[in-house]
Parts: structure tokens; C-alpha cells; sequence
């Protein structure tokens, strides 16, 4: 369930895999990040944005239904595989468990975009 940098690099050209990057939209395409040294997201990763699983209800958060989390990820079923990864292996744990709720079967690249930058040789994109 849970991949190094070396898999996930193997995989950027493979059209049966999806990437997710589960950080804020601002964070993904490069407009700004806090944490690391450069900004952007993995090469060819989409962005599903990790506070996008939840629902406001009475001032509190839920975790979406069972279904409305199928139909939010209904683009991923089309995919033979599906890694999800952050910025630090954080925030991508409730997209985790998310994607387990919508019976989608994934990995977790744990090491995430701190660790994907921390190698000279990584491309990364911005949008």
C-alpha cells in the first residue's frame, strides 16, 4: 500500500496510472508553498484537494457519504492504478481514506512532494 519515490518516478508515463496530489489548488499548480523549497506538483498529478471529502454540517465537518465520495472520484475508476500522495504525508491520509470509502484500491506515496523535490534529478510542473 505504501510506494517510494523510485515507484512512483517508474510510473509517471504510464496512462493506466493516476497520480493524486491532495494539496490546496494554490499549492499544486505553484503559486505559493509554505513548506518546501520549490513549488508545483508531480509530473502529470491531479489535484484533488483533500478538504474537498468533507461536508459542513451544523458548524462541524463529515466525511462525505459513501456515494457522493463515488461520484467525486468516478474519474479514478478508470484507472488500473492510483497513488496519492502531499506535501509531507499528511494530508493525503483522509484522501486515503476516502478513496477506501469509495472502494477505490490505491497506494500511498508516503513520502509525498517533500520527498519527490528533495532529488536534483525530479522534474517538477506548475500550472
Amino acid at each position: 500500500m505504501k510506494v517510494d519515490m523510485e515507484y512512483v518516478r517508474e510510473r509517471l508515463e504510464n496512462e493506466n496510472v493516476v497520480i493524486i496530489d491532495s494539496r490546496e489548488y494554490k499549492r499544486y499548480i505553484g503559486e505559493f508553498e509554505l513548506v518546501d523549497k520549490k513549488a508545483g506538483h508531480i509530473p502529470g498529478a491531479v489535484n484533488y484537494f483533500w478538504m474537498d471529502i468533507l461536508e459542513k454540517d451544523d458548524d462541524k465537518l463529515y466525511l462525505k457519504s459513501q456515494n457522493e465520495l463515488k461520484k467525486q472520484f468516478a474519474e479514478l475508476m478508470d484507472y488500473d492504478e492510483v497513488i496519492v500522495y502531499c506535501g509531507s504525508g499528511i494530508t493525503a491520509c483522509p484522501n486515503s481514506l476516502a478513496l477506501s470509502e469509495a472502494g477505490i484500491r490505491h497506494k500511498l506515496y508516503a513520502g509525498s512532494f517533500s520527498d519527490w523535490i528533495s532529488y536534483d534529478e525530479n522534474i517538477v510542473e506548475t500550472k
